[in-house]
Formats: C-alpha cells, structure tokens, sequence
C-alpha cells in the first residue's frame, strides 16, 4: 500500500474500464475521445470480472466493485469508483485493502494526467499538460475548476477527484504532488479533513517545496460546551485556518481567489514580493491599481508613483529599469485599449523585458480588454495576466503571502535553556486526581499550581472559605500598603463577569467585608442555582501601562488543541482581536502568532508608554503549548486577563476545564517534541548529552558542521561543501517528528555539538533513510555507533520495518559499523561507487533494547 501504487494508478499506463453505469460509460468515452497514448480496455459488464488483466487503473460501477477488487489479478495498483454514495465507503474500503489496491472513490469525478493525454473525467473539455495539480473532493469545485483552465489554456500536471475519500486521501495526493518534478502548483479543493495528523505532515512536507492553495468553504459545526472564551473563539473555522496557516498553505475564499492565486503562483516566485512598482499606459488605470494596493495594506510596499508610458518601446525600456531597481520586488504592467498604442505590440514588449531581465523577479499584466492572442503571449512567457487591475493586485497579494508563509516556516526560534523544562509528571498527576474526584474542572488553587509548574507568572491568590477568612487573607495586603480584587469562587459560574463576581480595589477589611457580601447576594439572585465554594483574594496588579490580553486554548475536533491569543479582557470573543494557531510553540512561531494581532501594534512603545516584553508573551505562548500538546486531559484553558508591559507578563485570572471523557480527547495535529527520548552516555573520559534535535539547534549544527573535514564532508554527503546556507541547516533541523527524526549529541562541559544522526521515513511510514555525522575530532572512540543504534530503537519503536541508506563504497568505516550492526550491503545497480545498506527491523524480534518512556517531554536518562 506504498506512494507508488498511488503514483501508478495517477498516471495510468494502462486502463480497463468496465461499463455498465453512466459514469463509467462516460468516462470510456471522453478517454477514447482525447489522445490517451497508453492501453486501454473497455469490457462489458457481464464479461468484465472474468477477463480482467493487471493494469494500473480500473474502473468499475459501484455495483460491481467489491467483486471486481476480490477478482483483480496480482499487479493491479489502482481502482476508480465514479458512482456510488457515503453508504459504499466502508465496504469498499475493507475491499480494497483486502486486494492490495488502492481505491479512488467512491462518487468520484474522476482522474486526469494531461502528460499522457489522459482524461478521464466527465468535464467535457480538453485539459492541456501543465504545471498544476489539482486535488479536490467536491465533484463540482473540480468541474468548475477544469473548466476555467481549459478556457484559460492553464495545463496540470495532474488532477484527481476523491469524492467520499474512502482510501486515497488528500495527504496521499499532496505526498504524491509535493515529490512530483512536474508539478509547480497544488491547488486543493477541500470539504472536510478525516486525519488531522496524516494532512499536516503531508501538507509541511509539500508546502516547503512549492505552493499549496486551498479553497474550503465554511462549515457550521456542532460546538462543543463553550465553557471558557478560547472555547468560543476556536471555531471549526477558526481551526483550520491554524492548521493551514502552520502548515504554510495559502488559503482562498472562493473560486475568483482561487483563480487569481493559482494564475500567479503557477507562474510566477518572489522571494520578497513586497514592493511593487507600477507602469501603464494611463495615469487614472495606474491610479486605480495603486488605491486597490493601499486599500489591501500595501502603502508601505507602493515605493513610486506609478509609470505612464505611451509606447510599446516605452513598455520595455521602463519595465526593465524597474526590474533592475534593487529595490522593487515585481513589476505590475497595464494596458487599456488607447489608441494607437497597439495592445499586441505591448505585451511583446513586456515579455522581452522580462526576458532580458537576469534578476528572476516576476512581472504580473492586466490587459484590460485583451483577448486570446495577448493571454497566449503572456502565457507563453510565464507572465500571469489578469483581466483588471483589481485581478492582477489580489494576485500580487498572493506572491507577498506566499512569501512571507515561507520565511515563518524556515524561521530559527531563539534558544530556550535546557533547564526551563516543566515537570509534565506533575502536571498530570494534579490533573488525574481532579478527574478522578469527578471534576470538570480545576480549582483555583489548582490552576495556580498548574501554572507554577509551567512557569507562567500568575497574581499570587488565597481561596477563602467565606467573608471573615477573606478579610483575614486580604489584611496582609493592606499591611503593605496593597489593595485587593475579591471574586467568587463557582465551579457552577464560567465567566465570574456574567454575575458580576469580582470587586476590585478594595482598601480596608470593611471594604472587604461589604464587597463579600455583594457578590453573595449577586449571585443568589442571578443563578439561585450556583454553588458559592468560597472567595478569591488577590492583590491588584500595580501596571498601569500594561496591556490588556487573552491566552488560551481550546481543543477542535478535528485537530486537537488550538492556542488563542489577542486582546483580552470580558468581552474577547466580541472585540474579534485574536488569531489562533496549532501547538507545540517555539520563540519563533509564538511571535508570529502575536505579530497577526492588531494589538501587537501597541505592544511596541507609544507616547511615554513603555514596550511590552514580546519574549514574555511569547514565553506564556511556548508554554501553553506545551500544556495542551501533553495533557490531554484539560478541555479548554483561558488565561484572561494578562497583563504586559516592559517589566514582563502576569496572569490576573486563569481558568481551566477538563476532559473525563477519553473518547472526546484529541492529540495534538502537530506531533510534540519527543523529550523522553533524551539519554546521557560516557564513552571514555567524555561524556555527552543526547537528545532530539531542536529547530533552535541551527547554531549548534552549524558550528558543528565547521569542525568537519572537507573530506568527512563529501564522505557523508556525496559532494564537496563549502558553505551551509539557512535554507541548508533549516532542513537539516525543523523535524516533523511525525516522520523524521534527528538526534543531536552535545559534548559535556564546552555545550558543543559532538554529532548527529537522523531519520526520514517515507510517507507510507515502512522504510525510512539514515545519514549520520560526526565531528572529525571525534571519530573512532564510539559516538558513531551509540548514535546508530539510538536510531534504530526509534525506528523499531515507530513499527518501521527497515532502514536503509547510501554509502560511498570507499567509506569503509561506515560499511563495517554496518556490517557489524547487522546491515545487508550490496552494490548500487545506478553507480558503481556506492553501497546500498538495508536493516530489516523484522528480523530483529526480541533484541530491541528497552526505552524507558515517560510524559512526552519528561527526561529519560540512559547509559549508551
């Protein structure tokens, strides 16, 4: 059931469709009518079964495919179900994995492979080959979009249509697209997410490599109890516009988005794309170009007044200076039908600057009023064009988008100590113990003990069993010249505001008094119902120039926890101020989170206000993160409000609401860092740490990889390196630990990095490659093989069934530190210099060595 399956059945060699139903008959026929230039067989449904050959596609009626899939002879890959409803998916599911066959389908439009003039949709227009790929599940979303490509002469690479998704899914295809040579673009047309994990890892890996557009529209989902503001402010919506944002997926609203999007990012780069300069033959059509980029943010990437040219050779002259400006990022050139400006003469003209320009930077037109021959010549060139102004500026956004999502994903978080990791056993236990109590939630004292444990500042507090003890708690305060905020303590009451049950300010032990017996006759009179277990005493906050936010989380069904941040205060869900994203956290993707903000603006200094500590606030992000990535038992938690300012954060209120039912309990999307897997080993007079590697370790790997010989360097990466690049280290160290793993050994005493080792399973999840390095002062005294067989207890403990790798035939260290590990070696049938190693992990039944595994970032400390 592996990627090449997939792959055969996307691009089919050979075709056997059995008739019998519309669709299939409709599709038998729009593949004989186009130039399908491999076989294809088409039987008839009473003959089918029984004169079926391997092939790589088959396509059968719903009624027919349990017994076509039991029937299909060995060698098949795929099957495509064009009918059908929800009510087939599972029995056909079961069907096929009985086969070995990977089913698209059912109530599925379609495939289509340009590339081997293959379509087989029912859309009845011609689809060119191209560099696009298209993956949707909504058969109309697909026909609406192939429809506008062929008008628009826009080719694929690709396109597949999942319908009810019962095996290949959307991360199958984005697998499969992302790897593809051929593809420039995926455009994805999504209604609904199955496997939150599986889209995420897939959707990293293919947005790292080229854009990824995704159009899904809105659904109104069941809520869950909505107990805490994060609860109401992480919508089904909400949720996925994390996940795609953390993914680095461009999201589109609707297919005027899509369109605009998918013309210039399947045309065009730009790895700033933030200053645009304009050229037109008209002052008031550049005008209008300019006021729709001011409108859509952009003043500050508007660095001129437009140009106004008269001539196509004025077109080319201006175009290519502007391309030469350092500092413009893309050219915008538009064109009204002005006489005698000749429209046809000009876009030659762009097109010739453009190709004469050496700096890679794109160029976007909007001909308005143009027709087939100038959108052939623009695409032709690989120019976007659109049909106005408006069009061509929503596609330039789309360049900037795309850009900066990149830079978010490559970003390297600043270092956090070593010694700032919470105690998740702790925490947990504190948890369990409320559940097993039958609570739904934490006692103030409680969640003041949870945040201690993750080092959130919090306002110090005393739980009063009435008014006496809370006068009593509150003296001490006012021996110190403090005033006191009283607030009622319910476990009935989500939002203490909605009975008015908290007093602030509060000055003598009368005031405190009075303030108790306020709040008890409040609350008896708004909810008679409500249980009043006591008072909460807490000294006032003393920032007067603190700003005022919101943190939290709230867990999706979909993809598991979702953290909240943004202006805080009573009404946070109103003031529509907060962005969301998926956990874990580090430094880096928290500052994104708050920078989304409009209330990040006032976080830096204004007036005689001092700037809030940003790291702080990022500081409570990373830790929030790390609560909801590890205990799975918490439902929802606000803390609301924080204050900020330049002496850093504190939490004046905090509640957290838990989760008993274990079927309701979500993972993470995003799996964790894998902290237990930790260990320190003594080989001879040194002594080392090891542990998973960090994207923080960028630094560490660098300096590491500095301390290499040119030699041991090619040894390991098969060509001479020179210099190691961000883009270089940042893949080497942002894991997905969901199918990659690298461990990073660092030197006691000098904190150097001694080595390091990684792994990268395929998608299916069976194999996965190895490489290791070591510093060349370090070879030979045994890190090598503590860090070889490291790996392989995670990838025995992942269920892999084998590890391989490439070795240089001349390494012979290497082979013989595999030869002695039990690797099979054999010749590279493609290069004659070089080894191939394999460990099948199978075989080794009853020799893995034990990982003792704790809380998912609790250490585990081992001797190598």
């Amino acid at each position: 059931m592996t990627l090449a399956l997939i792959r055969r059945a996307l691009e089919p060699r050979t075709i056997a469709v059995i008739v019998g139903s519309p669709e299939t008959d409709v599709l038998a026929a729009k593949i004989r009518s186009e130039s399908y230039r491999g076989v294809l067989s088409v039987l008839p449904d009473g003959e089918a079964i029984a004169s079926l050959q391997p092939c790589d596609l088959l396509v059968s009626p719903v009624a027919a495919a349990v017994q076509v899939l039991a029937k299909a002879p060995s060698g098949c890959a795929g099957l495509l179900v064009p009918d059908g409803t929800a009510a087939d998916t599972e029995r056909l599911q079961i069907a096929a994995r009985a086969a070995g066959i990977r089913l698209i389908g059912p109530s599925s439009l379609g495939l289509a492979a340009p590339g081997l003039g293959l379509n087989a949709t029912g859309v009845p227009v011609h689809l060119a080959t191209g560099s696009l790929a298209l993956v949707a599940q909504s058969n109309s979303v697909a026909a609406g979009i192939l429809a506008w490509a062929a008008r628009r002469g826009i080719g694929f690479s690709g396109a597949v249509v999942l319908g009810e998704g019962a095996d290949v899914d959307i991360a199958d295809c984005l697998d499969l697209f992302g790897a593809d040579a051929a593809t420039r673009t995926i455009l994805l047309a999504i209604d609904n997410i199955t496997d939150a994990a599986r889209f995420m890892s897939s959707a990293r890996a293919a947005a790292r490599l080229k854009p990824v557009l995704v159009l899904k529209p809105p659904r109104v989902e069941p809520p869950w109890p909505a107990l805490t503001h994060s609860a109401l402010i992480v919508t089904g919506d909400a949720a996925h516009d994390a996940a795609f944002h953390r993914a680095g997926l461009l999201r589109v609203n609707d297919l005027d988005e899509l369109f605009a999007a998918a013309e210039t990012l399947g045309r065009a780069r730009a790895a700033g794309a933030g200053r645009l300069a304009i050229v037109g033959n008209g002052e008031g059509l550049a005008a209008l170009a300019a006021a729709r980029l001011r409108r859509a943010g952009g003043m500050g990437q508007q660095l001129r007044e437009p140009a106004v040219v008269q001539t196509d050779q004025e077109y080319r002259e201006t175009a290519t200076s502007l391309l030469a400006e350092s500092d413009v990022d893309a050219v915008l050139a538009l064109n009204a039908p002005l006489a005698p400006d000749d429209p046809v003469d000009c876009a030659r003209a762009l097109v010739q600057a453009r190709a004469a320009s050496s700096t890679g930077k794109p160029v976007l037109a909007a001909w308005v009023g143009g027709g087939e021959e100038i959108a052939a010549i623009f695409a032709a060139a690989g120019i976007p064009s659109f049909a106005t102004e408006g069009e061509a500026i929503l596609g330039f956004q789309h360049l900037t988008r795309h850009a900066r999502l990149q830079n978010e994903l490559m970003a390297t978080p600043p270092a956090i100590s070593e010694g700032d990791e919470p105690d998740f056993a702790a925490a947990g236990a504190l948890v369990d113990r409320a559940i097993a109590q039958g609570r739904g939630w934490l006692e103030p004292d409680e969640v003041a003990q949870l945040l201690a444990l993750f080092r959130i500042p919090a306002l110090n507090l005393v739980i009063a069993a009435d008014a006496t003890a809370a006068v009593e708690a509150a003296s001490d305060q006012f021996a110190i010249g403090r005033t006191v905020a009283l607030k009622i303590v319910s476990p009935d009451i989500a939002h203490k505001s909605d009975v008015g049950g908290v007093e602030l300010d509060l000055a003598s032990e009368e005031a405190v008094r009075a303030a108790a017996g306020r709040l008890n006759e409040r609350l008896h009179q708004l909810r008679p119902e409500a249980r009043l277990n006591g008072f909460m005493v807490q000294p006032m906050a003393l920032r007067s120039k603190a700003r005022e936010l919101i943190a939290g989380f709230s867990v999706d069904p979909c993809f598991g926890p979702v953290i909240v941040f943004g202006r805080g205060g009573t009404a946070a869900e109103l003031i529509a101020d907060t962005h969301v994203a998926l956990p874990p956290l580090d430094l880096a993707s928290a500052e994104h989170l708050i920078a989304r903000t409009r209330v990040s603006r006032i976080l830096s200094a204004y007036r005689d206000v001092p700037g809030a500590d940003r790291r702080a606030i990022a500081a409570v992000l990373v830790a929030l993160g790390n609560i909801a990535s590890a205990l799975l038992q918490i439902r929802a938690m606000d803390l609301n409000p924080i204050l900020a300012d330049a002496n850093g954060v504190v939490a004046v209120d905090a509640r957290v609401v838990l989760e008993p039912d274990l079927t309701r309990r979500r993972r993470p999307a995003i799996r964790p860092y894998p902290g237990s897997w930790t260990s320190r080993l003594k080989l001879s007079e040194r002594r080392f740490f090891i542990r998973p590697m960090k994207p923080e370790d960028e630094v560490l790997l660098g300096a590491m990889l500095g301390r290499v010989t040119a030699e041991d360097l090619r040894l390991r990466f098969f060509v001479p390196l020179k210099s190691f690049s961000h883009a270089f280290l940042a893949r080497l160290t942002q894991l997905d630990y969901a199918r990659e793993m690298a461990f990073i050994a660092i030197e006691e005493g000098s904190g150097e990095a001694a080595g390091a080792v990684r792994l990268h399973a395929d998608p299916g999840h069976v194999e996965a490659e190895y490489g290791i390095l070591l510093r060349s002062d370090l070879k030979g005294i045994g890190l090598g093989r503590a860090l070889m067989k490291l790996i392989i207890d995670w990838a025995e403990a992942e269920k892999l069934q084998r590890v391989h790798s490439q070795v240089l035939a001349e390494n012979a260290p290497m082979l013989a530190l595999c030869r002695d590990l039990g690797f099979e070696i054999a010749l590279d049938p493609d290069d004659v210099s070089v080894r191939r190693v394999g460990l099948n992990l199978e075989k080794r039944t009853g020799t893995r060595r034990k990982i003792p595994r704790k809380s998912p970032r609790g250490r585990s400390m081992q001797k190598g």
